[in-house]
């Protein structure tokens, strides 16, 4: 009896152990040395298993594998392998009795895919010691499903000490009797997300040159614009993937073309593409000319691990938001060095050509770009690739440029070269410039004195640049315009976006144009531009301007001839012109028989003077120093020297000119009213203050 329930316990023991076997799986260590030995036969890898090797049998028969490990024998330092945290296969029973083993599901958690980055191409990439399948062996196993999960691929270099991830791939594959393969997944690049969903019809193997009809969606929205949906004829040609009949869209713009990689060591790409639409790169949030160049480095290094082929072709072609339509480019890919040459752009009612290079072999990247631009509207071109609206018209430019660095800010400050830009039937949009030259005559300007409302209109602006370490020095500066004439010489110091510029400003007196009036009148003396570009201090270059402002322009203001030309000559001819006499005859502004006006030395003299209160005071307030009982002072014909005219007004041609100063209003009597400006200096006065 006692014999019985000993005999009893341990069957119940171990049928107890038998089925915790069959749920949670029994070691089988010695199943190791066979798998590898059979991965190894059937494919040329090694397969290294560290881990534990686990078979079960509930609720179906299962295998697990752990710490697996699976390389190129051939590859010594490892560079190429793949590594996985575990793999499952679930197997059911019947199909091993069949000699064709059905797979129903395989699961790989936490593959990592390590592929060198290679910077010549030599060698074998991966090689595998072992022939494709013949029909006859092909096909003995089924997989349904396969899903991976945390996966990874990580390419590297070791001597350049670079390494790309992708991470985060999360994938499942399945496939159905009629050879139809349906993989869906999403992953990580940069903490940019990325999804693909990628159908195909696999042929009866081997797949060695057989078409295999492929379609493929891609979105990635902080990379591309839009979705991405492509369906293509793919064939493997031994290391060579040909893709053909590619055809698909981008957004909503249709492309069609060819392509083919190279994946024999260092990768080659072929690309032909003809776009309907293409976008690419969104544009930059507009950024205030003040702020700094970013000192964030950027990373060009990829372009050292591809060579490539590219030919790409579009009806209308957007980059960062700026418009060409049509478009043709060509770029090439080898050593590291990138070229990309355009030529015939349409671009804003002009065209454009030119190419750019970006050389990143050397431990310091280097670019370089060559343009020409030609009858380019200027205010679409400018807002959409440098977000600038003050300049429109037709555009003409040249450069020729070249810079090293791995920064914005590195980059501008390196820039060398030659550049030249000219302006031609256009405006300066936001910017009086006639009337910024007439304000310097009372103080300095901060600044731009920008108004939405204000434009100065130009015949032409040119000027040629010689850049030297990110100095941009130009001694030609021109600007002609109806009402403004300015030339100049100065320095943009590009790395800093800092100005200094020393200009000479000319009013002109007529809206026809330049070269219809004799001589311009200008300020007399240059002025100076200097500081940010974006918010300059602009003044006249007099000695002390800045030490002592107020005695600086007390002198400019006694400068009458300053404002108005040679002893005012600029004026009393305009003046002249204005009430219809002339410079022979006896109108304002002349000296002439009829002794009926003022000379043009002293008319300049008190024309200057009082322009210069006008624009310090305002017109209608009375200077410095005077009592709002004292009466206006009116000009007569001849000034007295010792006694210089402040007065706020001067008579029309023929009116009375008293003797001697009116007596002051006694206290209690009522001031006396100004007389009115005649109608000839208000024409003046709007010519010089209104537009």
């Amino acid at each position: 009896m006692k014999a019985l329930k000993i005999a009893g316990a341990a069957v119940a023991a171990v049928i107890v152990v038998a089925a915790l076997l069959l749920i949670v799986g029994g070691p089988s260590g010695f199943l190791t040395s066979e798998i590898q030995t059979r991965v190894e036969r059937e494919t040329g890898y090694k397969l290294t298993i560290a881990g534990a090797t686990r078979i079960g049998i509930w609720p179906s028969l299962n295998v697990k594998l752990n710490d697996v490990t699976l390389q190129d024998p051939k590859d010594r330092n490892g560079a190429s392998r793949l590594t996985v945290g575990s793999l499952q296969a679930d197997v059911t029973l019947s199909s091993l009795w069949s000699g064709r083993p059905q797979v129903t599901e395989l699961v790989i958690d936490k593959p990592v895919l390590h592929l060198p980055l290679l910077r010549e191409r030599s060698g074998q990439l991966i090689s595998s010691a072992k022939p494709a399948a013949a029909p006859g062996e092909a096909g003995k196993a089924a997989i349904d499903r396969v899903t991976v999960t945390g996966g990874a691929v990580v390419f590297s270099n070791l001597r350049d000490r670079v390494e790309n991830r992708i991470d985060g791939i999360d994938a499942e594959m399945r496939m159905g009797a009629d050879r139809k393969i349906k993989i869906t997944g999403a992953a990580k690049t940069g903490g940019h997300p990325l999804k693909f969903d990628i159908r195909a019809t696999a042929p009866q193997p081997p797949l060695e040159r057989q078409n295999i009809p492929v379609e493929i969606g891609f979105e990635a929205p902080s990379l591309l614009q839009a979705s991405l949906a492509a369906k293509a004829e793919v064939r493997l040609n031994g290391s060579t993937v040909m893709i053909n009949g590619l055809s698909g869209t981008l957004g909503d713009g249709a492309f069609n073309g060819w392509a083919s990689v190279d994946l024999a060591s260092k990768p080659l790409v072929k690309l032909d593409l003809d776009f309907q639409r293409l976008d690419i790169g969104a544009k930059a949030p507009p950024s205030s000319g003040a702020q700094a160049w970013s000192n964030t480095t950027f990373d060009v290094s990829g372009l050292n691990y591809v060579d490539a082929q590219v030919r790409a072709s579009a009806a209308e072609f957007s980059i960062a938001g700026a418009h060409f339509a049509p478009a043709a480019i060509d770029a090439t890919l080898g050593s590291g060095v990138l070229k990309v040459r355009f030529s015939n752009l349409g671009a804003y009612g002009g065209q454009a050509s030119g190419e750019v290079t970006a050389d990143a072999a050397a431990a310091e990247p280097s670019f370089a770009l060559r343009g020409d631009l030609a009858g380019v509207r200027a205010l679409p071109l400018l807002t959409s690739t440098a977000d600038f609206d003050k300049l429109d018209g037709k555009m003409q430019a040249k450069i020729s440029v070249r810079s090293t660095g791995s920064s914005q800010r590195a980059v501008m400050a390196n820039l060398n070269g030659t550049a030249f830009v000219v302006f031609q039937d256009g405006a300066i949009i936001g910017l009086n410039v006639a009337k910024m030259i007439r304000s310097l005559t009372s103080g300095t300007l901060s600044g731009w004195q920008e108004k939405q409302d204000q434009v100065t209109d130009l015949s032409q602006l040119s000027a040629s640049f010689r850049i030297d370490k990110g100095q941009a020095v130009t001694t030609d500066l021109n600007l002609v315009g109806p009402l403004v004439k300015m030339t100049g010489v100065g320095t943009i110091d590009l790395g800093t976006k800092q100005i200094a510029f020393r200009v000479d400003p000319k009013l002109v007196m007529t809206t026809e144009g330049q070269g219809r009036a004799s001589d311009p009148v200008g300020l007399g003396i240059p002025v100076m531009i200097d500081g940010p570009w974006a918010q300059p201090r602009i003044y006249p270059d007099m000695a002390g301007i800045l030490d002592n402002p107020d005695a600086a322009y007390a002198k400019l203001k006694e400068m009458g001839k300053g404002l108005f030309g040679k002893d005012g000559g600029g004026l009393g001819g305009l003046l002249g012109g204005l009430t219809g006499g002339g410079t022979a005859g006896g109108g304002l502004g002349t000296d002439g028989p009829a002794g009926g006006g003022l000379s043009a030395d002293k008319l300049g003299e008190t024309l200057g003077n009082l322009i210069q209160q006008g624009l310090g005071l305002g017109l209608g307030q009375a200077p410095p120093g005077q009592g709002s009982s004292q009466g206006p002072n009116q000009v007569p014909s001849q000034v007295p020297s010792q006694a210089p005219s402040q007065g706020r007004s001067i008579p029309a041609p023929g009116s009375p000119v008293p003797a001697a100063p009116p007596a002051p209003a006694p206290q209690n009597e009522t001031i006396p009213q100004a007389p009115q400006d005649s109608p000839a200096m208000n024409e003046v006065l709007r010519q010089l203050f209104n537009r």
